[in-house]
C-alpha cells in the first residue's frame, strides 16, 4: 500500500479524529471526532464527501447540539 503524500507540501497524511469548526448563521459550530486525513508536515486537512456530506447535514439540520461552549472574542485592529 502506497503512503498518502500532502498535495501542499508532500508530507506523509495519517488519518486521526480533529474538531472541525465552521462559522454559520452568525455562530460558531464545532463538530468533535470527524475523521480526516491530516500532514504531519503542514497540518492540511483532507475530509472524505461522504464525511463533508454528514458535517453539512449536522449544520444545516439545526438539531440540538450535545453542548454549548463560551467562545472567547478578540479584536486586533492594526492602525
Amino acid at each position: 500500500m502506497n503512503d498518502v503524500v500532502c498535495n501542499v507540501c508532500q508530507g506523509k497524511v495519517e488519518r486521526r479524529l480533529v474538531t472541525y469548526s465552521q462559522f454559520f448563521e452568525g455562530r460558531f459550530v464545532l463538530i468533535e471526532n470527524v475523521p480526516a486525513s491530516v500532514c504531519e508536515q503542514c497540518g492540511e486537512v483532507y475530509y472524505d464527501p461522504e464525511i463533508v456530506d454528514r458535517i453539512q447535514h449536522i449544520v444545516w439540520s439545526g438539531g440540538e447540539p450535545v453542548r454549548i461552549v463560551e467562545t472567547p472574542v478578540y479584536d486586533l485592529q492594526l492602525e
